[in-house]
């Protein structure tokens, strides 16, 4: 009886949800094959971790906050392919400032401060990640203003900024210690805005949503490294539909791909998606000719996060309205990544999110509705689709995620071109696993799989983490990501430690 009741308990063992035996480990697991430990505690310190694909290396910056002292102390960490640290700098910060945005431009990296009592005064600080000099510059742009984005391009940092009721752009040029605000760029504040700095066309490219109030049309902008706008033009649809937001692709000219989304009616809304071919000309009416839509509905996995059943119902509610010649209107938010190349044009990545709630359980008496409180956004799935250069959709798929929350809007799902050309990695980082999943074109594939977060790479050796926080994945070179975050691991013989990793990811 002993016997058979400790069967049963090892097949319910087995059948948990999330928990993949050995044998059943997909052939495409990625492996993790590097990890770095720091020794540190997320109430003493913060990391900022950025993946260098230019020459297969990571830079992290560590703000170490004294307990005697009220200033923090910066230092830059070089890590190569194998996460071994190369050298390490120190960074003399201004008293006050603290760290808003960090990125790279090819193995140059660039970390944007700003005052935290005048929010008008930046500074930036200018990183050589293969000699280790730094270089620093301060701008007191006279105007309060809140950061929401930082590109740069031939060492010039353009940030989009928040003054008053106005979204703008604002270029920093580091090589005189000037900067200047972007006339080119002022829109109002519940305009949609995304921008791409082109190393190939050497330019700045900004979509930005215009609308009247009944439809909504795009305007691209194409401005240089030294912030004079080189072009600009309008894209817009006929019929009932408008244009919400867009991204566009890298190169010069001859290649120049848009894609984005549209809606029917309420442009806080997704209908579908659209693309079209911008060297391609203009209809009498000034509508692109090449403007191709494409239907959430039509998408041949789009709906993947519902029940069969519940998916089967939507789709045939949507076939009666279009059969009656009724408008079958949906209602999703996309957040759009930033268009990859491929080889047979681009691949689009756009995140499905929802705002949430949290309602109070006081009454205020007969007639009162319950109060309610903003309480961050929740992503449901991420779909990827991918277009020809001429904006031709070639195929769909879709990536399910699971409880994913953040207080603010931003990219949840980390996305990898794996070598062969043909799939791609989309990863994130749950607690003390990574979720992911391997997109072949449309072909059908499991949205639950998981891998568990090394805390060591011997054999044989049990450890396990009892918490990860503040944590995140990159993009990094060839088939890997980096994940990184707090964790504290328990070991044998109840030894415990408090550590920053961060782990390579390998899909190869």
């Amino acid at each position: 009886m002993k016997q058979t009741l400790l069967g049963l308990l090892l097949l319910m063992l087995a059948a948990l949800p999330g928990q993949l035996r050995a044998q059943d480990v997909p052939a495409d697991a990625p492996r993790q094959t590097a990890r770095l430990e720091l020794d540190l505690e997320t109430y003493s310190s913060d990391v900022d971790v950025l993946a260098i694909p230019e020459d297969s290396s990571a830079v992290l910056l560590i703000e170490r906050e004294p307990r005697l002292s009220r200033n923090s102390t910066y230092t830059f960490q070089k890590l190569d392919h194998a996460l071994h640290t190369r050298w390490t700098k120190p960074l003399e910060v201004p008293e006050r400032f603290y760290l808003s945005r960090m990125c790279a431009e090819g193995t140059m990296v660039y970390a944007l401060f700003q005052d935290d009592f005048l929010a008008n005064k930046l500074w930036v600080a200018a990183l050589n990640s293969r000699t280790g000099e730094i270089r620093s510059s301060t701008y007191d742009t006279k105007i309060n203003h809140q950061i929401f984005g930082m590109k740069v391009l031939d060492g010039n940092v353009f940030v989009t900024v928040q003054i008053e009721q106005h979204l703008t752009a604002l270029m920093l040029n580091l090589q005189s210690g000037e900067f200047q605000f972007l006339p080119a760029v002022y829109e109002p504040l519940d305009s949609q805005l995304t921008f791409l700095a082109d190393s190939v066309a050497k330019q700045i490219k900004f979509v930005v949503s215009q609308t009247n109030g009944v439809k909504s049309r795009l305007q691209v902008k194409q401005i240089s490294p030294q912030g004079k706008l080189l072009h600009s033009e309008f894209v817009q649809a006929e019929s009932n539909r408008s244009l919400i937001t867009a991204q566009l692709s890298t190169g010069d000219s001859t290649n120049r791909l848009m894609a984005g989304t549209y809606t029917l009616r309420d442009n806080r809304f997704s209908q579908g998606l659209f693309a079209t071919d911008l060297t391609q000309g203009l209809t009498p009416t000034g509508v692109r000719s090449s403007l191709r839509f494409y239907d959430f509905l039509n998408l041949k996995h789009f709906f993947d996060f519902m029940s069969p059943n519940r998916q089967a119902r939507l789709r045939q509610r949507g076939a009666r309205r279009l059969a009656a010649a009724r408008e079958f209107r949906l209602h999703y938010r996309l957040l759009m990544h930033d268009l990859l190349p491929s080889p047979e044009g681009y691949v689009m990545v756009a995140e499905i999110y929802y705002p949430h709630y949290r309602y109070s359980n006081y009454w205020y008496g007969p007639g009162s509705s319950l109060p309610r409180n903003f309480d961050g956004y929740r992503t449901t799935h991420a779909i990827i689709c991918g277009f020809d250069r001429r904006g031709n959709l070639l195929w769909d798929n879709t990536f399910v995620l699971k409880d994913v929350e953040s207080v603010s809007l931003q990219e949840m799902v980390r996305v990898q071109a794996l070598p062969d050309g043909r799939r791609f990695a989309l990863a994130y980082l749950d607690d003390q696993e990574i979720r992911y999943k391997v997109i072949d074109r449309t072909a059908p594939a499991p949205n639950d799989l998981l891998v568990p977060i090394a805390t060591t790479l011997t054999p044989n050796v049990k450890e396990k983490p009892s918490g990860t926080t503040h944590g995140g994945m990159q993009a990094w070179y060839g088939g890997r990501f980096l994940a990184f975050g707090y964790q504290h691991v328990r070991a044998a013989n109840w030894h415990g430690r408090d550590v920053f990793f961060v782990n390579a990811v390998d899909f190869n």
